[in-house]
């Protein structure tokens, strides 16, 4: 935990890790605050239909104790990979505790993949176990590559021929489980990475990874926790950002997770959810703050209790950090992490580090660098790839039965993100995209962020995508893929119009030579653009 010391320099110099021999993700996020407050509320669920109901600790206690039991009891063991194919709930913390008791491994999975995408990466997995609701179950049944590992299925919303039920099987269950004796080194977690340049990979991950996140949790929280603090973020609690930025640091520190469902994300219902909620604390991806824009007056028309506003995934921009302090009087706290080694970089306005157009500076305990090819740091302003050295207690074990795909990770001690960069002369860094993101035309390299932040200052575009074309004159050249704000039809005017207004903002070299307009962008489901789509339509 970052000790309370609102001086950057002074900070970095004065964390240390404290991470111990034997270490339980459930017993520490569970348990422990079950024995010491068991009322405390550790889920805040929020039903379709506006209901709210609590979880307590004990009550996370008893639930995961006897789903443990209920699992062991089908053949379920340490070190199998059990999935979690649900919506943000209850029954998610509840499935995450009872695996990490029973040492056996966490394997989220985002409700939207699709047959292909989740018979993947259970083939990959080996999983043994599944628990899952009936829209989860009917896409199992559409899976037709055999998973002969899967013996045991899940399902929340009942038995029936495919299936256990939740409920039924924790009613049958004892309420007393001895959790294992794990170490932080012991696999807890496999999270696959978002696939935005090939074929997903496991990041396999101990239970040191919780203690890991938590200063890269705290600092964009400004010093979380703080009293009265209620967490909540819009992500899918299959991705890291869910399940790390929020779920686990907010279990681990007693702080109210806000758990609500969402069909599709809807600007106006987040704004009211979290008046209604009281959330001080949330975590919205750019993509999502970026549709929040489109919202009119919002400090004006929502009573808001907000204290952190906090961002990552992608590059926020400087359109969206204005919009940040203008409308809704906060600064919207940028970091950077990725699968394999999440939380690294980030901003505090609380202790001044914040600028607009960086991702932020190291949080305490990490070592965070852009290096050259050979693995020597870069100079101030030089373009290279952003890197974390090891060893690191949030850096991944190594990718699920892919040792090869491991060691290229790594250059020396260097872990790769696979990310471009720059520090400047102050040791904030900057983001410019993905190794694949980066354009080069006429000698120059271009990263995209940049010109999509400008892009998103045009008054008719809602959301924007920048790739790379090939061009036999200039290697390649600047294509935008646009999505226009309501009232606003695409035309070959408008295309010029936002072309000649990128060209004024940022440089003859930069301004998008062609323009599409698309209804949506292809994004991940962890709202990422997913680029390689789009430059396969280039």
């Amino acid at each position: 935990m970052l000790p309370d010391i609102r001086d950057y320099e002074a900070l970095v110099a004065g964390f240390r890790w404290h991470i111990p021999a034997r270490y339980n993700i459930g017993v520490d996020c569970c348990d422990r605050w079950a024995a010491a407050e068991p009322g405390r509320p550790a889920i805040i669920e929020v039903s379709r239909d506006g209901r709210v109901e609590a979880l307590t600790y004990d009550g996370l206690r008893r639930c995961s104790n006897r789903l443990a039991n209920a699992l062991a009891r089908r053949g379920v063991a340490a070190g199998d990979r059990v999935a979690i194919l649900l919506p943000q709930s209850r029954q998610v913390a509840i499935a995450h505790m009872a695996i990490y008791k029973l040492g056996a491994i966490a394997l989220p999975l985002a409700v939207l993949f699709g047959v292909d995408a989740l018979s993947y990466r259970l083939a990959d997995a080996g999983a043994r176990a599944i628990i899952t609701n009936s829209a989860g179950l009917a896409t199992l049944a559409a899976i037709d590559v055999p998973l002969p590992e899967l013996s045991v299925v899940v399902s929340t919303d009942g038995p029936d021929r495919a299936a256990f039920g939740f409920d039924e099987i924790l009613a049958e269950a004892e309420e007393d489980f001895v959790p294992r004796d794990t170490g932080p080194d012991d696999p807890a977690m496999m999270i696959y990475t978002s696939g935005t340049t090939g074929n997903p990979k496991g990041a396999l991950h101990g239970h040191r990874v919780l203690l890991g996140h938590l200063p890269g949790v705290e600092m964009p929280h400004e010093f979380l926790p703080q009293p009265g603090d209620r967490l909540w973020t819009p992500a899918d609690w299959a991705w890291a950002g869910g399940l790390l930025n929020v779920l686990l640091p907010g279990l681990h520190h007693g702080v109210p997770v806000v758990a609500r469902k969402f069909e599709k994300f809807d600007p106006e219902e987040a704004f009211d959810l979290m008046a209604r909620l009281k959330v001080r604390n949330a975590f919205i991806p750019p993509t999502a703050l970026r549709m929040l824009r489109s919202v009119p007056r919002p400090a004006a028309r929502f009573d808001l209790s907000l204290r952190t506003l906090a961002s990552g995934g992608e590059s926020l921009g400087e359109a969206t950090f204005v919009w940040g302090r203008e409308e809704l009087g906060l600064t919207i706290n940028e970091f950077y992490g990725q699968t394999e080694c999440n939380l690294v970089l980030a901003s505090c306005a609380a202790i001044g580090i914040s600028r607009a157009g960086a991702i932020g500076k190291p949080v305490p305990g990490h070592t965070v660098a852009v290096i050259r090819p050979d693995g020597t740091r870069c100079e101030p302003g030089e373009l290279g790839q952003i890197a974390v050295l090891r060893p690191d207690p949030v850096m991944f074990l190594a990718y699920w039965r892919r040792p090869e795909a491991t060691r290229d990770k790594f250059v020396g001690d260097w872990m790769t993100t696979g990310d471009q960069g720059s520090m400047d002369e102050d040791g904030y860094i900057h983001f410019v995209g993905r190794d694949d993101d980066v354009i080069t035309s006429s000698g120059y390299r271009i990263g995209p962020g940049e010109i999509e932040d400008c892009l998103i200052k045009h008054e008719a575009v809602a959301l924007a995508a920048v790739v790379g074309k090939p061009d036999p004159v200039r290697t390649e050249i600047v294509k935008a893929f646009i999505v226009l704000r309501e009232g606003y039809e695409p035309s070959e005017a408008l295309a010029d119009d936002i072309k000649a207004f990128v060209r004024e903002r940022l440089s003859a070299h930069e301004y998008p030579r062609e323009i599409a307009f698309r209804d949506e962008l292809p994004l991940t489901t962890t709202g990422k653009v997913i680029r390689r789509l789009l430059r396969s339509e280039a």
